[in-house]
């Protein structure tokens, strides 16, 4: 058996679980050559997409979810495999394509012209098939390190703008976005809501039911507060126990709807613990920001957070609007 096989003749590269490579390309005007690239990459587990022109390998490359490895022929009439090159390295966007450039070419000067023209690899013609394997197998490869490093990079951004235990986004992603809702506000006059909450006497919970009780309340808040909000608006950990909302398009009434419908969400149904069924409630303070205001985000947020201090004041499990002078700007008053 050959050592690069396993027992059921499958390419190692190729087992491994991947969505990269699971399709390739093949452009060719020989129908033989093309055929014998198919059958091979086939017998290789390769799905494949074969056509006879450099034009139909230039409308399939640029869709975006074609195959990410190309093998592409020097010499095919109108767009040539090294013209097609340039034309795809020339795309700033899209996923990266691997490309391999078949050619009867065997000097230097044209390898090296290939390669500046944006191949990643070449193969001479006739070629090897063991030879044909390897390289498909390094572009395989290369691809699938790619792609890892493409999802450590999102993971990475991820984090760097959310909540490590909520998973909703953090402190300075949740304030980011109220900045640029509030800009937005001026620039088109639609109404915005703003909501801050806070768990109510959070600390006696961690302090009599531990913190594994409290971090599956604040879990179980996440959740109800996103359920009772639209899927486009924004929600943020605040800070502790703390939440803040951002709702664009949303009128005073709407808002305040919405604020009682998260508050009564949580007060009327306790969390489930390992310590046990706990009752919990919210305090919220609310800002609607309607046509014309004149408020930066900062004072936006200052109004929210003195409506949830009065809302802690004034009993707690409650919902309160901006001071007199922000509701009556704002039309709560």
């Amino acid at each position: 058996m050959n050592p690069t096989q396993n027992s059921e003749g499958k390419d190692p590269v190729r087992s491994e679980k991947s969505t990269l490579t699971d399709t390739v390309l093949v452009a060719d005007d020989d129908p033989i050559f093309r055929h014998v690239l198919q059958s091979c990459l086939e017998k290789w587990n390769y799905r494949v997409v074969a056509v006879e022109n450099g034009e139909d390998a230039w409308k399939i490359l640029q869709e975006p979810d074609a195959p990410h490895l190309a093998i592409l022929d020097w010499m095919m009439p109108g767009l040539d495999g090294l013209e097609l090159c340039r034309k795809l390295r020339h795309r700033k966007e899209g996923t990266y394509r691997y490309l391999l450039l078949v050619t009867a070419k065997d000097n230097i000067q044209d390898i090296v012209a290939g390669l500046e023209a944006g191949a990643d690899d070449y193969l001479t013609k006739p070629f090897d098939v063991d030879e044909l394997r390897a390289r498909v197998r390094s572009g395989t490869r290369i691809l699938q390190l790619q792609d890892a490093l493409l999802r450590a990079h999102e993971k990475l951004q991820f984090e760097a703008a959310h909540d490590g235990l909520t998973g909703i986004w953090n402190r300075r992603a949740i304030l980011d976005l109220l900045k640029r809702e509030v800009e937005r506000h001026h620039r088109n006059g639609q109404p915005l809501g703003i909501l801050m909450a806070d768990v109510d006497h959070f600390k006696r919970i961690n302090d009599t039911y531990g913190h594994p009780a409290g971090d599956t309340v604040l879990l179980e808040v996440v959740s109800r507060i996103v359920k009772s909000l639209r899927q486009y608006d924004f929600v943020g950990r605040y800070g502790g126990e703390e939440f803040l909302a951002v709702v664009p398009g949303c009128d005073a009434a709407n808002l305040m709807a919405s604020a009682e419908r998260i508050r009564a969400s949580i007060a009327t149904h306790p969390i489930d613990t390992d310590a046990g069924q706990l009752s919990i409630t919210l305090s919220l303070g609310v800002v609607s920001m309607q046509a014309n205001s004149v408020f930066d985000y900062e004072s936006v947020l200052h109004a929210a957070d003195a409506a949830l201090y009065r809302a802690k004041a004034n009993g707690r499990d409650r919902v309160e609007v901006a001071n007199s002078l922000f509701a009556a700007r704002a039309g709560l008053a």
